[in-house]
């Protein structure tokens, strides 16, 4: 079966030539190159990931991450041209998968599509199963994570994070680690992405998010999932 990608950018010249790219390696594509349309061609098409710029007429990139990811969980790789980190993050606390600054190179692209759409398929074929953990409940046939019997609104990356950690409680995992299993390849020079995510995460699932008691810091080393009262 043939992938569908909406690409989003206001360059037209630039959309081409990915879409020429992306065409050679068998993905089929749509375009959009304003906000407004975006949101027309999501709604219509039923694709299997965005690549999306951030600088947009009419609506911007981070305010349609917001809108797609409320709908849906299509993957969401985010492009710019600027390299300030504050777009990144936002990016990032926006729902976005994944994010490039411009120029980039076409291999890297397509490893990160590759890695988003591997990791999709591997959560489709997940098994039902619940972890229960000091209050938290995790459902990862439905993604539905409750504390104390409230549920949680995660975003897709959360959530991956959220149970991957819970799933080996105790474990240590190095953000290098975390990056490889939950991005899916090597994103070297990224480790505050990682950072970002529990941040978010201890915002929504701790009582006391500057105390936290079920995602913990190591230190110097990475993160882990308290198992301990």
């Amino acid at each position: 079966m043939t992938l569908k990608i909406l690409l989003v950018d206001d360059e037209e010249l630039f959309v081409k030539g990915l879409a020429r790219s992306l065409a050679n390696e068998g993905y089929e594509t749509v375009a959009a190159y304003d906000g407004e349309s975006a949101r027309t061609r999501f709604k219509s098409e039923n694709v299997d990931l965005v690549i999306l710029d951030i600088m947009l007429p009419e609506v911007d990139g981070l305010t349609l991450c917001r809108e797609f990811r409320s709908v849906s969980e299509v993957p969401i790789i985010m492009l710019t041209a600027r390299g300030d980190d504050i777009d990144k993050i936002i990016g990032l606390e926006m729902g976005a998968d994944d994010y490039l600054a411009k120029p980039f190179n076409m291999r890297e692209l397509l490893a990160r599509i590759k890695a988003v759409l591997r990791r999709l398929k591997r959560e489709k074929n997940v098994s039902a199963k619940q972890i229960s953990r000091r209050g938290m409940e995790i459902d990862t046939d439905k993604h539905r994570v409750t504390v104390n019997g409230g549920e949680i609104e995660l975003t897709g990356k959360e959530y991956e994070l959220l149970a991957h950690m819970a799933g080996s409680p105790g474990r240590i995992f190095t953000r290098e680690k975390l990056l490889e299993d939950i991005w899916g390849y090597d994103y070297i020079g990224e480790d505050r992405t990682v950072d970002v995510h529990i941040r978010r995460l201890r915002e929504k699932v701790e009582p006391e998010p500057g105390k936290p008691r079920y995602i913990m810091t190591k230190w110097g080393v990475g993160y882990y999932f308290n198992d301990e009262e």
